[in-house]
């Protein structure tokens, strides 16, 4: 199988080259079928012109901003029968392409698989959060797939999925932006086959947004839209906005 790696770029001139060059050394020396597509999600910085200067790698302008938008335009340029996608901000660790293909050589009914982010430059105590944050999940992820049988899990920005069961679900969901984008495809590509998280799948990645919004924060945002996307199958602000449009509709009912 072609591998296609679709990685989404908004001012990220500071790390894509680090990006884009663990890719290339992981392929190097490999026979796999492969092609990298990285997506200028309308930079504002030298993001495009550092993507320009790999001539091995496809470069897409995307003017429309938004990971989601940025992450179909990817896959409506790529042509491999599997899709990683990964973050602009990420590094690919040695054996992760091999992992890829081995995952979906074993078992044909995989149709997407996932990992954990490992960050490179938080603090020891803010990656064992971060770890202690993921077997919550984890577990949280068991539950809801084998007990409730209400979808599964994938990581954002360390993910694959096979080209013919995105497209059997629709593609990507324009009512995500952000927030459960990767909750909301776990729970649509489950019912066409299987979906697999891994700690054996790990890829290094920037935790300089988690410094900035706290990881108590960004945790709690995440666990909120997981939830929401599962049960109610729509962000949290929009549930939350639903519930309060419904709320203010009866209040004036009953004021009437």
């Amino acid at each position: 199988m072609k591998l296609s790696v679709v990685i989404p770029a908004y001012n990220e001139e500071a790390r894509i080259g680090g990006c884009l060059n663990s890719i290339l050394a992981e392929m190097n020396g490999k026979n796999y079928d492969m092609e990298v597509v990285v997506v200028n999600n309308a930079s504002t910085d030298k993001t495009r012109e550092i993507i320009a200067s790999f001539p091995e790698v496809k470069l897409i302008d995307e003017p429309d901003k938004g990971l989601v938008k940025a992450r179909r335009a990817g896959f409506i340029a790529s042509k491999g029968e599997l899709v990683a996608n990964i973050d602009a901000d990420t590094r690919m660790i040695p054996g992760w392409i091999d992992k890829v293909f081995e995952e979906f050589s074993k078992n044909k009914k995989l149709v997407a698989l996932s990992g954990p982010f490992i960050y490179y430059d938080l603090s020891k105590n803010a990656q064992a959060a971060v770890r202690t944050f993921y077997y919550l999940g984890f577990f949280s992820y068991l539950i809801n797939r084998y007990v409730l049988g209400v979808g599964s899990m994938l990581q954002g920005g360390n993910f694959v999925v096979k080209r013919s069961a995105l497209e059997a679900i629709g593609g990507f969901n324009s009512d995500f932006d952000f927030w459960g984008e990767d909750t909301d495809l776990a729970r649509r590509l489950v019912k066409v086959g299987g979906v697999k998280f891994t700690f054996d799948l790990p890829i290094y990645a920037s935790g300089r947004r988690l410094e900035k919004e706290g990881i108590a924060k960004t945790g709690w945002l995440y666990a909120l839209n997981y939830f929401s996307t599962i049960f109610f199958k729509k962000p949290y602000d929009t549930v939350k906005k639903d519930f309060k449009e419904k709320y203010e509709h009866t209040l004036a009912k009953i004021k009437e």
